[in-house]
């Protein structure tokens, strides 16, 4: 019995048509052990060969010296091949054949793809089948000849000859010229010619001996069909359309219809031509564009699958010529050609020794999809780098996670972290595809450190070979407002996109599709658009730190999490998360993989060992009491880490072994442990000199309240700003390295972001709670200081005409864009307004300055993105902009015009409305303003607390009669509610 068969992906041993048509004489019986075939796991098979229709699987079928058994790994669930599996000299093979009824590049391209999750250690790549010749006066191709893809020229060996570009007045101009095969398979090439040249009928004795071991039957399926059925008709002789008849009988042989050519002095031996290979997604049947590209090009040969595999499953297309590439295409020659390729391939194997495949590149995980592969990859290789694609990924999102990744691993002591990437649940995540892993821990236990570690460590795989998608996301109670459904979703598709070799298609033509009418992308469509890039990667990693610090206005939070399973529902990916133990949060992830995460003592100890160098001299040299503060802040923070920061910050100031002794016995533990750290900290704060306390005091007040995180440049500013001056004096500018001392280790600088904030959010929470105790008038201070860095004489010119004045502009006041962004945030909870923001809303001039720097955003458009921008914005829109009732009440005169309109047509109340700020809607309704005006879109008032979801605005405009039927140029959004 041989010892070649069928291996499906179903592991399925069945008996095939063709072990049932094998001959059984001596030569082919085996022992008992032999019947058995081998099996071997997936990681073993090196070699991929991928093949087109049934006649080309079963040649390829036959070439096997052995057959396996299905490997122990089992196929990924979503790989729809069937494979055989076997050793061809000492290599072992894994064979595909497309679907049935399936061609073209697309198709081959998702053979290569589902091959490639199931055996990830393929290493080298043959594309053997039958194809159409393009026989010329210089190159005497004939039926049962082989073409192998040889580079040459600057060209790849594969050219898409439907992949180009139209010219006006020009011809099609063809540009998809792919890559080249790998090193070792051009080398195994060249020793192979050699030896066909030296021995002419080795190819031809090769073919013979497979033959001879099969059944008639199969000998005259695949045996080499008589001479006088080779017939190359004249290029402008076309069969009859519709014709059902053979060839021979319906074209005849006239001879004035065909091209003589001179008998062979060895006609049954193939002769293997080596060039250009043209590839496509139709069948090529027209002899005049043949001849076309034939001359043009040099190619030898036309097919329909290698251009879905060249640029991302390197390999050898070795074809067999079955026809002519002409409408005069028939069967006969197609089993002869598929053996031909097929024994060539093996022989071609014969010359490779197995540390050369070794030596090659990994394929798994680089298979891009049809859109990307149809692109000249020697061209576009560095797209990502292009400023065109920085722009396409910003408009995205700008937000960036990259720093806080590095300023967070870097705060990683080292060694710790590892009790999480060894640990069975870790593992089994990681192991296994459409998995979930759930962290939820106790504030403070290292969550986000954690995170970064596993962030490091996927990322750490995929430079070993496997190439993963990884995106990632640090939730943030202070980007709440930046870190809406949408713009989550946004930064992993940013995320996977740029990783790619080339910007994806999908991303692409969301920005085109979106350009010309400057509108954002929905919901929907960002999550479509992720699909399809998820889709790209053999396996997707998607990781997401302190969900509990998402925002859970409007469903934010669960509107994301849904989306995000979804996306996994459809594809391999794998999901991390970590969150607070809240118990709607711990709901969602029911039934995911869970460990929990506290801080273990060996990480407390290796954080202790390496810092307690920063306490008083009197501690490095005693080692008892060394091992006295580890023992003791080991045992009292009970698997919250911050603690031990904290802790060990807290025995910097003393002064002797007995005050550090008697801190120890009153560490505090349990649930208060980090208000009782805090508190300690404050007053260690408050017992600096006045200087330094006052500067102390003004850090945690602008850190705590700010509405976003703060730079250390722009605080360094706010700090300096003198109110009531009309400039900043450079002298009165802090060193950060001050401002972070005097703050008790309550405030650490992120290097990679330069952003200055509190060292957890823990920390935020207390001070959020004790606000009226240590910073009780922090949005007046802070909503001053704004107002008066907007007044200062430098903005007294106004608008920026160019985008390169307004950004020297931000470039040389690092606070404006915070202070135009957010004054009236921080003056809405004032509730007296200050003078400084009336004589602010009435300069004209800067008042148009700070509108601005409030509107214009770089990264939707980038040309003359400064001017793109409402002008004529007057004090009272501004007031109406931010909701700030006091100052909109002020500047309310009985002359006042109150539906005094921007040069969008925006009127206050429209502002307000948009905004949803209804106690100064109701003011500006109170004074007459006119609530029907249409902006230069059409929308009303109304309109815009639509499209904003602002529903007590809504509620508000309906009872004082605004027109419900009013529509805007395209629909009716009312309707849409």
């Amino acid at each position: 019995m041989s010892k070649r068969g069928f291996a499906s992906k179903n592991s399925q041993d069945a008996e095939t048509g063709v072990e049932k048509r094998r001959k059984t004489t001596s030569d082919n019986v085996r022992t008992h052990s032999a019947d058995i075939p081998e099996q071997r796991e997936n990681d073993e098979y090196t070699v991929g060969w991928i093949c087109a229709i049934e006649p080309e699987y079963l040649a390829a079928h036959l070439c096997l010296d052995e057959t396996h058994r299905s490997p122990t790994c089992r196929p990924s669930p979503n790989d729809t091949n069937t494979y055989v599996l076997g050793k061809i000299s000492d290599h072992n093979v894994v064979i595909a054949c497309l679907p049935d009824g399936s061609y073209g590049t697309s198709s081959a391209a998702n053979v290569a793809t589902n091959m490639l999750r199931s055996f990830p250690n393929v290493r080298i790549g043959l594309m053997v089948g039958i194809g159409g010749g393009a026989p010329t006066l210089d190159r005497d191709i004939r039926l049962g000849d082989i073409v192998v893809s040889s580079p040459g020229e600057g060209k790849g060996g594969v050219f898409q000859h439907d992949f180009g570009k139209t010219i006006q007045k020009q011809d099609f101009q063809e540009t998809g010229f792919l890559n080249r095969p790998p090193t070792t398979l051009l080398t195994a090439v060249m020793k192979l010619r050699v030896e066909y040249r030296r021995e002419r009928g080795n190819f031809e004795k090769a073919i013979d001996r497979v033959l001879d071991r099969e059944e008639e039957e199969l000998q005259e399926e695949l045996g080499r069909p008589d001479a006088s059925t080779d017939t190359l008709y004249r290029s402008n002789f076309v069969h009859p359309a519709g014709s059902k008849t053979r060839c021979v009988e319906t074209c005849g042989i006239d001879p004035t219809n065909l091209v003589s050519r001179p008998e062979r002095s060895r006609p049954r031996s193939p002769v293997v031509h080596y060039g250009l290979i043209a590839s496509g997604n139709q069948l090529m049947k027209d002899a005049l564009h043949r001849d076309e590209l034939a001359e043009k090009w040099k190619v030898l040969c036309f097919e329909m699958e290698a251009a879905g595999l060249m640029n991302d499953f390197p390999c050898l297309v070795i074809r067999g010529i079955c026809d002519y590439s002409d409408s005069h295409k028939n069967k006969v020659w197609q089993g002869y050609a598929a053996l031909a390729a097929a024994v060539y391939a093996k022989d071609l194997l014969r010359q490779i020794h197995p540390d050369h495949v070794k030596a090659e590149e990994k394929i798994a995980g680089i298979i891009r999809v049809m859109e990307d592969i149809k692109q000249d990859t020697g061209e576009l290789r560095c797209m990502q780098h292009d400023e065109a694609n920085k722009v396409i990924l910003d408009w995205l999102t700008p937000t960036d996670y990259g720093p806080q990744q590095s300023d967070y691993l870097g705060k990683r002591q080292p060694g710790t972290g590892q009790w999480l990437l060894e640990s069975r649940e870790y593992q089994a995540w990681l192991k296994s595809s459409k998995q979930t892993l759930f962290c939820p821990g106790i504030p403070g236990a290292g969550k986000t450190i954690l995170t970064s570690i596993v962030i490091n460590d996927l990322h750490k795989r995929c430079q070993d070979g496997v190439c993963i998608g990884v995106a990632y996301l640090y939730c943030s109670f202070r980007r709440r407002d930046e870190q809406k459904a949408d713009n989550l979703l946004a930064s992993l598709l940013k995320q996977l996109s740029q990783e790619r070799p080339s910007l994806p298609h999908s991303v692409k033509a969301l920005y085109d599709q979106h350009k010309s009418k400057r509108t954002r992308p929905s919901f929907d469509e960002i999550s479509r658009t992720l699909q399809s890039v998820v889709a790209k990667y053999p396996r997707v990693f998607f990781i997401i730190d302190a969900l509990d610090e998402c925002q859970t206005s409007n469903d934010c939070r669960t509107r994301f999490l849904t989306e995000i399973f979804k996306v996994q529902a459809k594809s391999e990916a794998n999901i991390f998360a970590t969150s607070r133990s809240i118990p709607e949060i711990t709901e969602i992830f029911e039934g995911s993989i869970l460990r929990e995460i506290r801080a273990s003592e060996d990480d407390v100890r290796r954080y202790l060992n390496s810092h307690i160098s920063r306490l008083p001299s009197f501690v490095s040299c005693n080692e008892g009491l060394q091992e006295e503060i580890e023992a003791s802040i080991v045992q009292s923070v009970q698997g919250m880490f911050l603690l031990a920061q904290l802790h060990l910050d807290s025995l910097i100031g003393k002064r002797s072994p007995k005050a550090i002794r008697t801190a120890l016995a009153k560490l505090p533990t349990g649930s208060e442990a980090y208000d009782h750290a805090y508190q300690s900290a404050m007053e260690r704060i408050k017992g600096q000199s006045s200087d330094q306390r006052k500067l102390a005091q003004e850090v945690l007040t602008w850190i705590t309240s700010a509405k976003r995180p703060l730079k250390t440049s722009e605080l360094q500013h706010a700090l300096a700003v003198e109110v009531g001056k009309s400039k900043l004096d450079e002298e009165n500018l802090s060193q950060i390295e001050d401002m972070v001392s005097v703050c008790a280790g309550l405030v650490t600088v992120d290097d990679e972001s330069d952003i200055i904030r509190l060292v957890h959010y823990t920390t935020q929470e207390y001070f959020e709670r004790t606000q009226t105790q240590w910073f009780p008038a922090a949005e007046t201070d802070i909503t001053k200081i704004c107002v008066t860095y907007l007044s200062f004489s430098v903005f007294e010119t106004g608008f920026c005409r160019t985008d390169a004045e307004f950004e020297e502009r931000l470039g040389s006041n690092p606070l404006y864009d915070y202070a135009a962004h957010n004054w009236g945030k921080h003056a809405r909870k004032v509730q007296k307004c200050d003078q400084g923001v009336i004589d602010f809303l009435q300069d004209v001039k800067k008042v148009e300055a700070s509108s601005q720097a409030i509107m214009a955003v770089k990264r939707s458009w980038p040309s003359k993105y400064s001017q793109d921008v409402p002008k004529k914005v007057t004090g009272l829109h501004l007031a109406a902009y931010f909701g700030v009732h006091g100052a909109a009440s002020s500047l309310l005169k009985p002359w006042q015009d109150m539906d005094l309109d921007d040069s969008y047509g925006r009127t206050p109340l429209s502002w307000a409305a948009r905004n949803g700020h209804k106690a100064v809607v109701q003011l500006l309704l109170d004074q007459g303003a006119n609530i029907e005006t249409k902006d230069r879109d059409g929308w009303t008032p109304l309109l815009h607390a639509v499209k904003s979801e602002h529903e007590t605005v809504v509620k508000l405009l309906l009872e004082e009669k605004a027109d419900i039927e009013t529509e805007d140029e395209s629909e009716n959004m009312i309707g849409r509610t």
